[in-house]
């Protein structure tokens, strides 16, 4: 940080006029130290954290916000800018287009940071900025604890009846590993719902791992509610000091959507049609739970295990067939980097040579066929351990710049359960297409082709990032990829033909369900930053009430499928870097649902294509407005009805 400063001194006092070279680039050639630094440092907290490291980034956190303030509240830096934007104006200087972007987009960050306050509210916008940083870390060191304090001890092997053998090693591994010398463990994943609700027909136990899942953060030592509500208060403050009405619509401001009349708009015009389609689907769950436990009413925990039993009635099929199917090293190496190789002409070398940062890390040179030299690496890092946040993500380690001569370094993170020593990784559906998911921003970060660090692969607009994402989700669906990865690991049979059938029949099953649970987390989201600072509650007893009053006012109250995420354990919007940004994945869907339409139109998976999609979309990262790319791509602004036939809700026709 103080090696930025001091560079960022320089370029504020430099005695020549502001020209492109000595502001532009100089800010854009400032901080590297800081943000390779940074990069390893945040990944590592979350991949693989210790108490230790929990205590330095509690330390660094509001440093780190009085930093930025320092450069962003820099009236000296703000009139160098202005300066050349005057010039611009006036036909002086002419700038490249993502020069022009780059101006663009510092003006409105200076903006944003409240550049134009006076002197007694910057001092304040200050004292919020390094509070808020310290409550996020709070929150999510916080959350962690909750998350591992309630895993789930089983100590009779019966009561795990319905799970796979290799699922049952995996919780007794875990049991052993977390200090338990008899029992099985079943540790939590971060959504409300979790993969073995799905397998256990103890009904008794699968209330426990919902009540267990569901009550994270919300008592006892690890109660996240008071720095929630504290957080989403100070957000709100904040908000209003830069000249919103609350912290949505600053968010949405700097976002595709631009309002949250928008926001909402989107929200509730598919709200109506999920809940009416998740309701159907409850009836027959109803029927299937009846059916064995007579008078008994469908409860959360009971919607994963008897969407199994009924998808398994009308299709044939159901998670445990499919998993000996989905090893992951083959699940990765023929079916994520294969269909990368087909599209792009990528090839990928796992360099054992180069070492992660955890055991569990594995390394790959990424090369293609445009050049000699790699276009960066690939770390995967699957699975589950205490110290890992819960959920998947992506991180840049190293940000692709021209202006720097770097390379692209990324990781993908995922918590899949680890099995025993020499056993195999069995994968259940939904986890393939995370890999896939995750993949696809992974691309996004290795094809950056920009010229300025802070416009490189993934650095685009929240409601943007998920985009590329969803696309590559495509691919897990591709006769050629899923006929090479698909193969039982044990004898080599491909995934029958009939089987592969079924599951394409069966895409829209349990779609309002998904769809119900997902709108309900980003209406919470939204209820609670687009509240005035006055009226956030002020007592944790209270979160529980306004949830259920927020998504009773939304119409998405439907008890057995509960929101995603609830308030207490919703990492996304507290300490994740969605506060009032999880609609994003829905907006990006609008795009996704409406790309794959293109690429059915122009070959599929076809070299030609992908390299159109590479060159027009990936590769420009945050070099333009994104918006703009995707009409370079599309030729035209995006469609809803792409998604609203994918989802099953064509009667949530725009208004």
């Amino acid at each position: 940080m103080a090696e930025q400063r001091a560079e960022i001194e320089r370029i504020a006092t430099d005695p020549e006029p502001a020209t492109v070279e000595n502001t532009l680039v100089a800010i854009e050639r400032s901080g590297r130290l800081l943000s390779r630094a940074a990069a390893a440092f945040f990944n590592q907290v979350g991949s693989d954290s210790t108490p230790e490291l929990e205590a330095v980034e509690a330390e660094i956190a509001p440093q780190l916000a009085a930093h930025h303030d320092a450069v962003y509240l820099d009236a000296r830096l703000h009139a160098r800018l202005e300066a050349i934007a005057a010039d611009v104006d006036a036909g002086r200087t002419t700038l490249e287009p993502d020069t022009a972007w780059l101006l663009h987009t510092l003006r409105t960050e200076f903006r944003r940071s409240g550049i134009a306050l006076a002197d007694a509210d910057q001092t304040r916008l200050r004292e919020l900025n390094a509070e808020i940083t310290s409550l996020e870390t709070a929150f999510g060191r916080t959350l962690l604890a909750a998350q591992n304090a309630a895993a789930v001890l089983v100590t009779d092997v019966a009561e795990l009846d319905g799970l796979a053998p290799d699922a049952i090693a995996a919780a007794r591994e875990a049991a052993v590993g977390r200090g338990h010398e008899q029992g099985y463990l079943i540790e939590l994943i971060l959504p409300t719902q979790q993969p073995v609700l799905a397998s256990l027909t103890d009904r008794a136990v699968r209330e426990r791992v919902h009540r267990a899942s569901v009550t994270r953060g919300t008592g006892g030592e690890h109660d996240t509610r008071a720095t929630l509500l504290r957080l989403a208060r100070l957000r709100a403050e904040r908000a209003r000091l830069l000249g919103y009405a609350h912290h949505a619509a600053y968010v949405a401001d700097d976002a595709c959507a631009r309002t949250t009349d928008a926001v909402d708009s989107l929200l509730g015009r598919l709200a109506p049609a999920a809940v009416a389609n998740a309701r159907a689907e409850a009836a027959d769950l109803q029927a299937a739970l009846e059916a064995d436990v007579p008078g008994a009413t469908l409860e959360a925990w009971d919607w994963s295990f008897y969407a199994e039993r009924v998808r398994k009635d009308r299709y044939a099929l159901d998670d445990a067939l499919l998993r000996p199917y989905l090893e992951l090293d083959r699940v990765l190496q023929d079916g994520v980097f294969r269909a990368a190789g087909a599209l792009y002409g990528l090839t990928f070398t796992e360099r054992a040579d180069l070492v992660g940062y955890h055991p569990d890390v594995r390394v790959w040179e990424v090369a293609d066929e445009r050049g000699t030299e790699p276009i960066g690496l690939f770390l995967g890092d699957f699975y589950t351990r205490a110290s890992k946040r819960g959920g998947a993500w992506m991180n840049n380690l190293v940000d692709q710049s021209a202006l720097l001569g770097e390379r692209a370094v990324v990781v993908n993170n995922l918590n899949l359960n680890k099995p025993p020593a020499g056993e195999p990784s069995l994968l259940t559906w939904d986890e393939v297409i995370t890999l896939f998911h995750e993949f696809g921003h992974a691309l996004h970060g290795l094809f950056s082709d920009v010229r300025y660090p802070s416009q490189s692969g993934t650095d685009v607009p929240r409601d943007f990032v998920e985009y590329p994402s969803q696309v590559n989700e495509m691919w897990a669906w591709e006769p050629s990829v899923l006929r090479a990865y698909a193969v039982h690991h044990v004898t080599g049979e491909p995934l029958p033909q009939e089987w592969v059938d079924t599951m394409l029949a069966s895409r829209q099953f349990n779609e309002g369900f998904s769809t119900t649970e997902y709108l309900a987390a980003a209406l919470l989201d939204q209820a609670w930053y687009q509240l005035a600072p006055e009226d956030v509650p002020t007592d944790p007893a209270e979160v529980e009430a306004f949830e259920v009053a927020a998504l009773e006012r939304a119409g998405v109250a439907f008890a057995p499928v509960p929101p995603r995420y609830r308030t207490s354990y919703f990492n996304h919007v507290f300490a994740g870097g969605y506060s009032a940004g999880y609609y994003s994945y829905i907006w990006s869907e609008v795009l996704d649902a409406d790309t794959v339409e293109w690429f059915g139109e122009n070959g599929g998976l076809d070299r030609t294509t992908g390299d159109t999609f590479r060159d027009r979309l990936l590769s420009r990262g945050g070099s333009v407005d994104v918006m703009d790319a995707f009409r370079d791509l599309r030729g035209r602004d995006p469609r809803i009805e792409p998604l609203l036939a994918r989802r099953g809700l064509t009667d949530a026709a725009p208004r």
